[in-house]
């Protein structure tokens, strides 16, 4: 799949943004993987209204400096008003400016921290009511009330765990320290945090540390002897894709919350699984991140059968009104706020790298970035006792 093809034709022209090299190259090549997948199925199968997609693609190298130029490229240069793309706050926050003023539409397809609308965005990714929420109460209710909160020195981190502490509270739950590492944190300011931990000795970790110094923090995290059984480290981002790297046997038991699992037993998501995997190797995991990136191209897909054209407005009023079967289920973008309709869902880390799935609500939940309607402390699910 190189930079760009289908040319030569009257065709659909995108920008994918993604970095598939830097401190969140694992993640984000699966997000550009994902969105691959999807753009080569639908022109395999004759594109949209008789035209391919043709995709422009630049790798930002997981700067956000490097996103906001590229972006300003695709956006100018390349002459393209769709872009696919971004993967933490950081770099959605660098361009939004620009696609903002010359009238573009990004696709996020992350989970983040909320606490923004833009009418030139559409958010794919879960909001804190769809993560945070039963993440929360899982934990307080069934893992125990002591948390322990790092992350790593941004606004994702800093947004989530704020946002993070009010419902730990509102469950009667403690946080009983609050740390933030640099993103790329050296092995001494990671081992500070592991004798603050084992200091505490809290009921679980929960960790907004991304992309390589997440990993080392897992593997640091096994290798100072700390049990997953009895105090794990739960997520909103640990997902397959990077687990594989760290070792799976050094990851189970620890805790995710995502819409997404490989694990999910649907017709939609053994066919996606599939057809991943025959593209991009059988050792391939799928992931919240793939599979993400996928069901936007999906969503992006129907809205431009429906509205015919790549101006955005259009593009995001037909986008309000699509419902899409994808791997993960059924979702929905929501008109009042261009954040999506999804399902959430707990899983555990098994041995094999893929995850249990501990607890899913029984069906899409309604976006809500603002927290404008959520209860704090209120039963938001309800939980069953976990099966040991």
């Amino acid at each position: 799949m190189g930079h760009s093809h289908a040319t030569g034709e009257r065709t659909w022209r995108v920008g994918v943004l993604f970095s598939r090299s830097g401190p969140l190259s694992i993640t984000q090549t699966e997000h550009f993987l994902g969105t691959m997948l999807a753009i080569d199925q639908i022109n395999h199968a004759g594109g949209l209204q008789g035209r391919k997609i043709e995709v422009v693609a630049y790798d930002p190298a997981s700067s956000p400096d490097t996103y906001r130029s590229l972006a300003e490229r695709l956006l100018t240069d390349d002459g393209i008003s769709v872009i696919f793309g971004c993967s933490s706050s950081a770099e959605r926050k660098a361009i939004l400016p620009a696609i903002e003023r010359r009238n573009g539409l990004l696709w996020y397809p992350s989970p983040y921290e909320g606490f923004e609308y833009s009418p030139n965005v559409i958010y794919t990714g879960p909001s804190p009511n769809q993560n945070s929420f039963p993440l929360a109460e899982y934990l307080v209710r069934h893992v125990g009330r002591r948390l322990f909160f790092v992350g790593s020195d941004y606004v994702y981190p800093r947004e989530s765990n704020r946002i993070m502490r009010d419902l730990v509270e509102s469950y009667d739950g403690a946080v009983v320290d609050e740390l933030y590492v640099p993103l790329e944190a050296s092995d001494a300011q990671l081992r500070a945090v592991l004798r603050r931990i084992d200091k505490q000795r809290p009921d679980a970790v929960f960790s907004t540390v991304v992309g390589r110094t997440a990993r080392r923090f897992y593997r640091a995290y096994h290798g100072a002897g700390f049990d997953p059984a009895t105090t794990p480290i739960a997520s909103l981002t640990m997902a397959e894709g990077e687990i594989r790297e760290i070792g799976p046997q050094l990851c189970a038991g620890h805790i995710t919350a995502a819409n997404y699992f490989g694990s999910l037993n649907t017709e939609a998501n053994r066919r996606f699984v599939a057809d991943f995997q025959a593209a991009f190797g059988a050792d391939h995991p799928v992931s919240l991140w793939s599979a993400s990136a996928y069901a936007q191209v999906r969503l992006f897909a129907r809205a431009l059968e429906a509205a015919g054209t790549l101006d955005t407005q259009r593009l995001v009023d037909a986008a309000h009104d699509q419902r899409v079967e994808v791997p993960e289920g059924t979702i929905s973008v929501d008109g009042d706020n261009n954040h999506t309709r999804l399902t959430p869902r707990i899983g555990r880390v098994r041995a094999d790298g893929g995850f249990e799935i501990l607890w899913e609500a029984p069906g899409s939940v309604k976006p809500d970035p603002y927290i404008a309607i959520s209860p704090f402390g209120a039963r938001w699910i309800d939980l069953p006792e976990p099966a040991h």
